[in-house]
């Protein structure tokens, strides 16, 4: 994901590299990356830790698709991701 990796430094977040990153797609999922684990997880409500903070995931039907080597694929209707210290 060098795109990514770029437009992160454009934006000066390099000091967020530990903490968890996130794409989402409008009423079908979320990828999520640098996820060390899972400390909650429902169909309403998943939430993931990095090495530094975290994030809630709510929503409907929420389902895992992946979950490998510190990424996560979310499927569902996501309402809301919110940071979590």
């Amino acid at each position: 994901m060098r795109l990514r990796e770029e437009i992160f430094k454009l934006l000066g977040g390099e000091g967020d590299a530990a903490r968890v990153q996130y794409s989402v797609v409008d009423g079908r999922g979320g990828y999520f990356q640098n996820v060390k684990r899972i400390k909650e997880f429902s169909a309403e409500r998943i939430v993931f830790l990095g090495r530094s903070g975290g994030v809630r995931v709510e929503g409907r039907e929420l389902t895992l698709g992946k979950y490998y080597a510190g990424d996560a694929a979310v499927l569902g209707e996501i309402y809301c991701v919110a940071r979590e210290e």
